[in-house]
């Protein structure tokens, strides 16, 4: 199982482990993909303050995510589970998982990212700011950027199990399973029962949350009927949308009263 989550827009500090790696990375394919951004942010970043912050989208208040970003080289990197917080990531939990828990995470868990198209957790990354609906003026729109590379390296990690997808819709822009591996795809979407409408603070808690179910509970589902039916052994209540024909992907939906 495959499991595609979107990172989160706040971040920990760097800490003081050692710089990154850029050929230490999981998916060894998007290298040179990645090298082009952080070589383009890097550069952004270290000139005009004010035109980085304009192209990046940062307010007046989040003025040192410049020059946080203009330090990625030298910046002390951390796995990236400890990287990325937020409400998705506090419900998952990952630092208090059991030692087996931690080894499906590891195994399963990919985060998308602007600058570094996809990680593993256990990536060693520095802290950054850069999402993937920035257009860096060299580059373009990064969701145009990652496309091709990611379509290489993707399938490849998919291997030939389930895809849980739960990334948001910029970052689901950067990959799109097609053919054979969108029809184990399964995209999960979480509603607030009584208003069937999306929710923030619903939707990332839940996602958090169904992960830490699944990977505490030690469920593989190999395809998306067995994850439905792996997540309605777990106590969620999910209806499903099957694919309206071949190479389209499964669409979920979670319903949820409130997030405890």
């Amino acid at each position: 199982m495959l499991v595609l989550l979107p990172p989160s827009e706040g971040k920990a500090s760097s800490g003081r482990g050692a710089p990154l790696k850029l050929e230490s990375l999981s998916l060894p394919g998007l290298t040179e993909a990645r090298a082009a951004v952080l070589g383009e942010l890097v550069e952004l970043c270290a000139g005009d303050e004010d035109k980085a912050r304009e192209v990046l989208g940062l307010s007046e208040g989040l003025r040192g995510e410049v020059a946080k970003n203009a330090g990625l080289p030298s910046a002390g990197a951390r796995p990236a589970g400890e990287i990325y917080t937020g409400v998705l990531y506090d419900a998952l939990g990952l630092a208090s998982l059991d030692a087996a828990a931690k080894k499906r995470a590891a195994r399963s868990l990919l985060v998308f990212s602007g600058l570094w198209g996809a990680v593993r957790v256990t990536d060693r990354i520095p802290s950054y700011r850069c999402s993937m609906g920035v257009k860096l003026p060299g580059l373009g729109a990064l969701g145009g950027h990652w496309r091709t590379p990611m379509a290489a390296a993707l399938p490849e990690a998919a291997g030939d199990g389930l895809v849980l997808d739960l990334r948001s819709s910029a970052y689901a822009a950067a990959w799109k399973p097609k053919g054979e591996v969108a029809g184990r795809t399964a995209s999960v979407r979480v509603l607030h029962a009584p208003t069937r409408k999306v929710v923030s603070h619903f939707n990332k808690a839940t996602k958090g949350r169904i992960v830490r179910s699944l990977l505490t509970a030690g469920v593989a589902p190999k395809d998306p009927a067995g994850l439905v039916e792996a997540l309605r052994d777990l106590g969620y209540v999910v209806e499903v949308e099957p694919p309206k024909g071949a190479g389209k992907p499964w669409m979920l939906d979670v319903l949820v009263d409130e997030v405890h």
